[in-house]
């Protein structure tokens, strides 16, 4: 399920993935990323390319889609966690909004769509 998810993630244009670790944050855009699993290692990117990633599939044990208020507007994520309940990734849908900082439907579409897909939180 959770190579499904990244998956789905992937296929959607401006979904910024954020990998926090121990004193360093990498991000990666999701245009045109490949996704691929060999045993519980999944692979976002090309192993060749600029920019990829490796997600241990058994260190994720959950996934909570997020709506987060802020001062001038709304942030949408899903956010991956591990054991200990900390988070390991997070996917930002990124381009929610217009010039006029007016959210745009057709991008809130693509969040509640895999909301009402996957559930607002998913066990692994």
């Amino acid at each position: 399920m959770l190579k499904e998810i990244l998956a789905d993630l992937l296929k959607i244009d401006d979904i910024l993935f954020v990998i926090k670790g121990g004193g360093a944050v990498s991000e990666i855009r999701s245009n045109s990323l490949g996704i691929r699993q060999k045993d519980q290692w999944i692979t976002i990117g090309e192993n060749e390319g600029p920019c990829h990633m490796h997600i241990n599939s058994e260190a994720i044990k959950k996934a909570k889609f997020i709506t987060e208020e802020k001062p001038e507007r709304t942030s949408f994520s899903v956010r991956f966690f591990d054991d200990k309940d900390e988070r390991v990734l997070g996917a930002f849908f990124t381009k929610m909004y217009d010039e006029n900082k007016s959210l745009k439907p057709d991008r809130k579409k693509l969040y509640d769509e895999m909301l009402s897909k996957y559930g607002s939180i998913i066990e692994f």
